[in-house]
Parts: structure tokens; C-alpha cells; sequence
């Protein structure tokens, strides 16, 4: 599958990881061939030769223990420096399901509830209005601002229903408010004071309307810091992070020492949208951005995967029941909700959206994929996915705004494939 020195590499670098049905020629499904997963490295092989991206990780574990493993390429095309196990990315929005278990931790301590108002944690909220547009008889757009027809609630942060758009991508006038704001220039500001530049703009749809992917897991981690009275990272750090044993996951690399460590994408990919270029995680900042601010490596974000294929425990210790991670991991925006998912809908059309993660409802037409499985990805280029059905999960680790989603699904087909699905 790959060479012995990578596999013990594997081992002995991410020490703590915790990693069938009849398919074709009698090989169960679920179980990964050597000829298949070949075909994986090939391909990632072959990004790299051709300059795509600098390099990349590939993690895939069953039943607790890694199955397959593999360093490409380079950290940094400027360094040279060999891709390893240590490397520490940008996360992006694989933030986020850590941010939503925090708030589930809450919830199953009674300190908070899926349908409180988010004004009860933040008040300004309940003054926030929805922009809408009004055509004139001149044909020109205007703004109008109306009241809420119900309140925001926990649950509309947690699934993107709340209202809050990221503001690069559409026409809208509301997406141009967010986009005119500079919030992702937020490096400096607490979240509190990110929330209060949030609150000063107006909704884009009425709660619980319309998914729309944007800012509001960031809310959602200073309701965490509201309820906890700590620092977002502080809470974190007490109670997932250092616990869990991801000692290098932050929202910078403090140490530098660790400078080197730091994975960049090609020099000509550094754009996440026309106004906004990867972050410099070498630097300090103040924001600790729970829907896009972490950084970390494959080996912390292994154990937090185990974590939830496990049913919330790792290495004896329980961190959510596993009735909560079921719930997360639920679509809450199927078809009796009725609602809308936006033009640029993200998990795709075989997907729904739990409380931090896509959920797979139905099959890709030509494939014998899992229901159930749960993942998301960031913008840098990294995803993951959770796979119950198989006792799986996979991590990728990459740096590339642009090729992310081509590369995410040409991966996802050949891993699968490799299974016999």
C-alpha cells in the first residue's frame, strides 16, 4: 500500500491515534484494496508533480487504527522542507465543529439550549432587523429593514439558519454590508467586539428560513465565552483540547520555533476570495475566530475525529454522549423544515446539515456511498469526513483555496472506490 518506512512513520508520529459487506470478487465493502488505494496515492502524487499544490497528508483509520498514511510533496515550496506528520495548517472552517461541541458540552450540562433566543447570551440581537430588497417603480433596489418574525436561536447558529452570511459571494445588498464591513480584517478584535460589528448590520433572511453559510459559528463562540466566562481557547483548552491531547491546535503559532512547521499553499494560490488572502498564522491576533480562526495538525484533528466516531469518548475519557453526537450529526434542514438553502450551497444536493457538519441523505447517482456520514472541509483546502457505517474516518490536509474542491471530490470518489462502494 505504501512504502514500510511511511508506515511506520505513521505510527510512531501520531502515537494516540485511535484508527463487512460482500462487494466485488468477494471483498467486503468497507475494506480497502491495495490496488485502490494506490490509485489515492497516485493522484495526490500527481497534484504535486504537476504544481497544483506544494504538498499534502493523507490520514484514512478504521476500527481505531490507520489504514492508510501518507506525506506528499513539501510543506512550502519556498522552504523545501519535506511534508510531515507535525506540519500545522490553517483549518478554516474545520473550526467549526469544534466550536458547535463546545456549545453541545453546554447543552448537556443545562447551561444552554438549543432554543434559547441568542439574545438571552447576547442582547443586541434582539434589536437586529432583516434587510430585504424593495424594487421601485424606476426600477432602483433599496434596503428595507424589517422586524424579526421570531427570535435567533442556538440551533439557527449551529445549522445556518440565523441569517448571517459571510458577504464575498453574491449580489445582495446585505452580502455587501458584510462584505463593506471588514469583518474578516477582525485580526485585533475580541469577539465581543466582533459581535458588536455583527449586530450593527442587518440580517439577509428572516431565522430559520434559509441556510446561509456565514459568520454565525463565530457568534455562536461568544455565546460559548458568555456562558463560560473564559476566552473561547481558554474553554477549549479545559475542556476538549488539552484533555483530548491537541496540544497544537490555536488560532496562531505562537512559538517560533514552529515557523518552519507552517504548511503555505503556492504562491500564486493564496486568494479565499477577490479581497481576503490566507492568513499569516505566524502572526498574533486577538480574534479567536470559532468558525475559521484554527490551526492545527493531522494528528490533533485525528484524535478530535476519533472522539466522534467513538460515540464522544477517547482513551476512557467521555467528552459528549453519544446521543448528542447522533443529534449533531442528524440533518436539520430536510424537507419539513422548509428551508431554502442558498445558490451556493455547499454540502451539495445529497446533503443536508446537522449542528456543525454536512450529513449525507441520500446516494451520488453511480456510487453505493454511506448514508450517514457527516463531515466539512475549510477553505484552505483541508477536509474530513465520518464515516459510522464503516467504523472510517479521513482526514486531508492541504493548503489550496483554489483546487480544494475539485481535489475533495476526485479523493472522496477514489477513496471510496478503494472500499468497494
Amino acid at each position: 500500500m505504501f512504502g514500510r518506512r511511511a508506515f511506520i512513520a505513521a505510527l510512531v508520529l501520531l502515537v494516540g491515534m485511535v484508527g463487512g459487506k460482500a462487494g466485488s470478487e468477494g471483498r467486503a465493502v468497507g475494506t480497502f484494496s491495495p490496488e485502490g488505494l494506490a490509485k489515492v496515492s497516485d493522484y495526490i502524487r500527481n497534484e504535486v508533480a504537476t504544481g497544483k499544490i506544494p504538498g499534502a497528508i493523507l490520514l484514512l483509520q478504521q476500527h481505531g487504527k490507520p489504514v492508510y498514511y501518507e506525506n506528499f510533496g513539501v510543506r512550502d515550496v519556498a522552504t523545501e522542507i519535506s511534508m510531515s506528520a507535525d506540519t500545522i495548517f490553517r483549518l478554516y472552517s474545520m473550526s467549526k465543529p469544534i466550536t458547535s461541541v463546545m456549545a453541545m458540552m453546554l447543552v448537556e450540562e443545562g447551561k444552554l439550549s438549543l432554543d434559547d433566543p441568542v439574545a438571552k447570551y447576547i442582547p443586541a440581537f434582539a434589536s437586529m432587523k432583516v434587510g430585504v430588497e424593495k424594487k421601485a417603480e424606476d426600477d432602483k433596489v433599496s434596503l428595507v429593514l424589517e422586524p424579526l418574525e421570531r427570535p435567533v436561536t442556538i440551533k439557527d447558529l449551529m445549522r445556518h439558519t440565523a441569517g448571517l452570511p459571510y458577504g464575498y459571494y453574491g449580489g445582495e445588498l446585505v452580502n455587501k454590508l458584510y462584505a463593506d464591513a471588514g469583518l474578516f480584517n477582525n485580526g485585533n478584535s475580541t469577539n465581543a467586539e466582533f459581535v458588536a460589528k455583527i449586530t450593527a448590520l442587518p440580517l439577509a433572511e428572516q431565522p430559520g428560513t434559509k441556510w446561509d453559510y456565514g459568520h454565525a459559528t463565530d457568534v455562536l463562540g461568544r455565546v460559548v465565552e458568555v456562558i463560560s466566562g473564559k476566552s473561547l481557547l481558554q474553554f477549549e483548552k479545559e475542556r476538549l483540547l488539552d484533555p483530548l491531547g491537541m496540544t497544537e491546535t490555536a488560532f496562531f503559532v505562537a512559538d517560533p520555533a514552529k515557523f518552519p512547521r507552517v504548511a503555505e499553499p503556492m504562491p500564486a494560490d493564496r486568494n479565499i476570495n477577490p479581497t481576503t488572502q490566507v492568513r499569516d498564522i505566524k502572526r498574533p491576533v486577538t480574534w479567536e475566530s470559532g468558525g475559521g480562526g484554527m490551526v492545527g495538525t493531522i494528528g490533533d484533528y485525528t484524535r478530535f475525529a476519533q472522539m466522534l466516531l467513538n460515540g464522544g469518548t477517547y482513551e476512557g475519557r467521555r467528552y459528549l454522549q453519544p446521543e448528542t453526537i447522533a443529534l449533531m450529526a442528524s440533518d436539520h434542514i430536510g424537507p419539513e423544515t422548509k428551508i431554502a438553502r442558498d445558490q451556493n450551497y455547499y454540502p451539495g444536493g445529497n446533503s443536508g446539515f446537522g449542528l456543525g457538519f454536512a450529513v449525507r441523505t441520500s446516494v451520488p447517482s453511480g456510487t453505493s456511498w454511506p448514508l450517514g456520514e457527516y463531515r466539512w472541509d475549510g477553505v484552505g483546502g483541508t477536509f474530513f469526513f465520518i464515516d459510522p457505517e464503516d467504523d472510517l474516518f479521513g482526514i486531508f490536509m492541504v493548503q489550496t483555496p483554489s483546487q480544494r474542491g475539485r481535489i475533495q471530490l476526485a479523493l472522496k470518489t477514489l477513496i471510496y472506490q478503494a472500499m468497494g462502494r
